[in-house]
């Protein structure tokens, strides 16, 4: 998750939250010259302080209850990186494989940063390692149990957790339509679908498996044949878009996989949460 997904969801409970923005100005300005002058470790909690400075001390308790929905979601991925690489038996192939784990989880830190520094004191209590199953063994039973001390157990989670990021952001754009906001949201898109395409592209490597960098076609959605998580995929298969199917669109053969293909499909609020829940044992989301 990041901030547009954060302001999406809080425009669902406070219909005013850019008005409560928009008109400081000053305090967006005076953020930006901050930002020129702090480590970019430190910049999750001045735009945190920025989200203080528009509810005071009047946040919403619905606000509050989106924002540690965010900062629940955001653990859980911290979490998972950052147990890979301290307290686990995984043994990385490469430096490279290592530096780019390394780099996920520091932005998984950073989001986590952001949430506390807008939520202060209402702040959810931290979660830690053991408000987590990551083998998802309620669900899974054992086809995980070796996540943490094999590469290749590791890659596939952490492949589909990406592609389930990337669809549920992919869900809220529309809403950030004609909104001043939605060119940063393209931008932040973009990246975070530059590391699922690079976990994957990891996860093809360590394999040795036809994965591509993006979702191709299945007949179920699922290109990655692993079926435990057919639920991350589910409607990737869809080859008709805006009422149009495109296989055979303007006379002109398009093959059912590239067509599938050419467009991404989003995931609704509750599927994300479904897929969650499947790796909390704690305060599980609903």
């Amino acid at each position: 998750m990041n901030i547009v997904n954060i302001l999406e969801e809080i425009e669902k409970v406070d219909g005013e939250i850019y008005e409560r923005l928009s008109p400081r100005r000053a305090a967006m300005k005076d953020f930006f010259n901050v930002g020129k002058k702090i480590s970019l470790a430190a910049l999750p909690l001045a735009l945190g302080s920025m989200f203080q400075k528009a509810y005071g001390q009047t946040n919403p308790a619905n606000v509050n209850e989106v924002l540690n929905f965010a900062l629940t979601l955001e653990y859980l991925e911290y979490h998972f990186y950052n147990h890979a690489l301290t307290n686990s038996t995984i043994s990385f192939p490469t430096t490279a494989s290592n530096a780019a784990i390394t780099t996920i989880r520091n932005h998984e830190l950073a989001h986590v940063n952001l949430l506390k520094g807008a939520l202060g004191a209402a702040a959810v209590t931290p979660f830690v390692d053991a408000d987590f199953d990551f083998t998802g063994a309620a669900t899974f039973g054992t086809a995980f149990a070796d996540v943490f001390s094999n590469y290749q157990t590791f890659l596939k989670v952490a492949t589909a957790f990406e592609d389930t990021g990337v669809r549920a952001y992919k869900g809220q754009a529309p809403v950030l339509k004609g909104m001043p906001v939605l060119t940063t949201a393209l931008q932040i898109h973009s990246v975070e679908a530059r590391h699922a395409s690079h976990l994957r592209q990891m996860t093809a490597a360590s394999l040795g498996v036809a994965l591509k960098p993006w979702i191709s076609y299945s007949a179920n959605g699922n290109d990655t044949g692993i079926s435990q998580v057919n639920a991350v995929y589910a409607g990737e298969q869809n080859t008709m878009i805006a009422g149009i199917e495109i296989t055979g669109i303007n006379g002109t053969a398009v093959t059912q996989t590239h067509a599938a293909e050419c467009f991404d499909e989003f995931l609704t609020g509750s599927a994300v949460k479904t897929i969650a829940n499947i790796f909390i044992k704690t305060r599980k989301l609903s």
